[in-house]
């Protein structure tokens, strides 16, 4: 019994300590958690400072660009303001009058957009094709239809625009005599000019639908799509509910991609249709900006159509994710 007594205090002893140290042990637990939950809180900069060497230069390369561009549009500045003649004055909202008044302003715009649509369809359509075929075909068909249409994109688009004017040529070109056309024009026709620019705008846009979407149909896990074989579904059945639906954020990005560089087409239409075409009937907006800009020194107006195809480009790519968000798709 001496024993128990005497253990008894020890035990007590050892734990009061313990007890007593609680508290600290609850303050040193709350000051860690404090310094965490503040480093947390500064790391969140952390991104915004490895990003800020690019955002400063996207600033001043299209940030700085968009403000001045915006500026002119609401003054009248033609070649007497350029070379100080006359001072600058604000217009206000007069351009986007004109403009919206200009009855060739509207054909232009529904010209355009008609021209782009179609070169997005025909775009995707031969890219999608393509890269179906490269996960068909062995390894060296393959690298040289890859190289071959890596050709095709790296080529400028001033280049591509003039070899495709010889080859199309009335008195020298090959396809006539191939075709017996003899010396039919091709850029006299208003539709047939359009369509000459749509081939060349697809074998020089092409390129990057097809190797964009073949390495989204590389990354699907092959023992889907050999179930669906073994389903009995055909290739088009496995394209349209396997392989298109897994590869919608690609799509997205290729497509928004395609109508932007479609829609602002200017080196094709300008040097394969001489400028717009005859009696201006092959332009489009940014040749039309460009006439009134620099060929009218109508700077503002100018101006202006490039602030319209800007907001029609974002009103477009906006409507275009909001779709595919409420589909469920994480872009």
């Amino acid at each position: 019994m001496t024993h128990e007594a005497t253990a008894e205090p020890g035990a007590v002893k050892t734990a009061a300590p313990a007890a007593a140290g609680a508290p600290d042990g609850r303050r040193s637990g709350r000051t860690g958690t404090r310094r965490g939950g503040a480093g947390r809180r500064g790391s969140g900069w952390t991104p915004w400072l490895y990003l800020a060497p690019a955002l400063v230069v996207l600033a001043g390369l299209l940030v700085y660009p968009i403000y001045q561009l915006g500026l002119i549009s609401f003054l009248e500045y033609t070649q007497a303001q350029v070379s100080g003649g006359e001072p600058t004055t604000f217009k206000g909202l007069g351009n986007y009058q004109e403009l919206f008044s200009d009855r060739q302003f509207w054909d232009v715009l529904l010209a355009t957009v008609v021209f782009a649509a179609a070169c997005v369809i025909a775009t995707l359509a031969v890219g999608c094709a393509l890269a179906v075929l490269l996960t068909r075909i062995r390894a060296l068909p393959r690298l040289l239809l890859m190289m071959a249409a890596l050709g095709a994109w790296a080529t400028p688009a001033i280049t591509g625009s003039t070899v495709w004017v010889f080859l199309f040529d009335p008195d020298y070109g090959p396809v006539n005599r191939l075709l017996g056309l003899g010396d039919h024009s091709w850029t006299y026709d208003r539709y047939s000019a359009f369509a000459l620019v749509l081939f060349e705008v697809v074998w020089c846009s092409f390129p990057f639908v097809m190797v964009t979407v073949y390495a989204g149909i590389k990354a699907i896990p092959s023992e889907v799509l050999e179930a669906a074989s073994l389903d009995g579904a055909s290739q088009w059945r496995i394209w349209r509910s396997i392989i298109a639906p897994m590869l919608r954020p690609i799509l997205v990005v290729v497509t928004i991609q395609s109508i932007i560089w479609d829609f602002k087409v200017f080196t094709q239409i300008y040097v394969m249709t001489s400028g717009g075409g005859i009696a201006g009937q092959n332009l489009v907006l940014n040749v039309y900006a460009y006439q009134k800009a620099f060929a009218s020194s109508q700077y503002s107006l100018g101006s202006a159509i490039g602030v319209v195809m800007l907001l029609i480009l974002l009103a477009v790519t906006l409507v275009y994710l909001r779709l595919m968000r409420r589909q469920g798709e994480e872009l």
